[in-house]
């Protein structure tokens, strides 16, 4: 079976949160295909989910990540520095099979000499100078808004060294032409995600829901906005999900007699009031990488109305309403509030996401662009013919051709 390291930023389950359902869901699809999988991760609070984990991945290494690194000092971002392991370097020389680094995050040891004759992709979730420059602008905090601000600078000197990888998996069309200005050999690989196939929600529900982890800035602003701007004035009833809520949403959503706050709630928690709504609205002030929240809600969910940022560079937007002042928000989710989910608008959304963002057919891309030449297992197989009994990918794995 051919190997692959994969280097995550966070313990990847429970797969609760953006970069983590991506990276879980992309190791399940690559396990499924015949890869063996060797999983690095980096912990710094999450539970071990060791149990589940081991079901994706053959071999399970932890880490403990350098929190306690001053994020000002040096020219190193702190997402990577704070991520710096001599261990995970020599367990990563345990072979000589492909290495799939999770985000900037885990580059660390990505020009090291060592490394040097190992394929190497690093798999983009967010052009992450814009990400934190947008993550200063939403912050109200000084102290969280100036750390954000040199992160931004720090990252955008740091992404040049995207140029010694082998290969970039970015997760949208709009990342894939930026970092084709720092690798030519880029290619956009879609986000995994929690579904399998679209499923009918139904004809209507009773409330309009924003969802998201509401710890993020990006986030609580958003939800700020449309508990304001949209919500308040909605004659659905409207819910706010997500975890960590900041005191000042907390406060606002109760003073809005038909905004109700649900928070800290697990995946199927969400998945069902997503299933429920009858709309689903989603903002952002920030379009960097693809919104997983987005893709769930177009999965599980009957209707999505949501600004352009929100949609921008995913090709997404055939499956939405797409409106941009609150206003114009406000008139569609009332307008649809007066209308069923037909059979027609589900099977349309269906046939779409099967055919764009199916999770084994963004992991078949995957292994197609990564080689396994140089992995002494591969070679073995190759000899012993055993490659034969993975005929079922064997148009993925053509170029092992001895």
């Amino acid at each position: 079976m051919p190997k692959l390291h994969i280097i995550a930023f966070d313990i990847p389950y429970p797969a609760d949160y953006g970069g983590v359902i991506d990276i879980y869901h992309k190791t399940k699809a690559l396990s499924e295909l015949g890869i063996d999988v060797t999983l690095h991760m980096f912990h710094y609070g999450r539970k071990h989910e060791k149990a589940r984990l081991k079901k994706v991945a053959k071999h399970l290494y932890y880490y403990k990540r350098k929190t306690y690194k001053n994020p000002f000092i040096g020219n190193i971002p702190y997402i990577v520095n704070s991520r710096s392991s001599e261990v995970l370097l020599k367990n990563l020389l345990k072979d000589n099979a492909p290495i799939l680094f999770e985000g900037l995050h885990t580059t660390f040891h990505l020009k090291h000499p060592a490394l040097a004759k190992r394929f190497k992709v690093v798999r983009t979730h967010n052009v992450e100078h814009h990400y934190y420059k947008n993550l200063e602008q939403s912050e109200l905090r000084y102290f969280k808004k100036y750390f954000f601000r040199i992160e931004a600078e720090k990252l955008a000197k740091y992404e040049k060294v995207l140029k010694q990888a082998d290969t970039v998996a970015a997760i949208s069309a709009k990342d894939t032409v930026h970092f084709l200005k720092r690798n030519e050999n880029t290619h956009h690989i879609p986000a995994f995600h929690s579904n399998e196939d679209a499923t009918n929600p139904g004809k209507r529900g009773k409330f309009v829901l924003y969802h998201g982890n509401l710890a993020v800035p990006e986030n609580y602003l958003a939800a700020m906005q449309l508990a304001k701007n949209v919500f308040r004035y909605s004659s659905l009833p409207a819910i706010i999900a997500g975890n960590n809520p900041p005191k000042e949403l907390i406060t606002l959503c109760d003073s809005i007699p038909n905004v109700e706050i649900q928070t800290n709630l697990n995946t199927n928690s969400i998945h069902k009031l997503i299933v429920q709504a009858h709309i689903n609205v989603l903002f952002t002030n920030q379009s960097t990488g693809i919104k997983l929240k987005l893709l769930n809600a177009l999965y599980r969910g009957k209707f999505a109305v949501v600004n352009s940022l929100m949609v921008k560079g995913t090709n997404l937007e055939g499956l939405c309403h797409v409106k941009d002042d609150f206003k114009e928000i406000l008139s569609q989710v009332e307008e649809l509030s007066l209308v069923n989910y037909s059979q027609d608008d589900f099977e349309k959304r269906k046939d779409y996401l099967n055919q764009h963002f199916s999770n084994r057919s963004s992991a078949e891309q995957l292994i197609s662009i990564i080689d396994f030449k140089e992995s002494k297992e591969l070679i073995k197989v190759r000899k012993s013919g055993v490659l034969n009994s993975l005929s079922h990918i064997s148009s993925i794995l053509s170029y092992f051709a001895m």
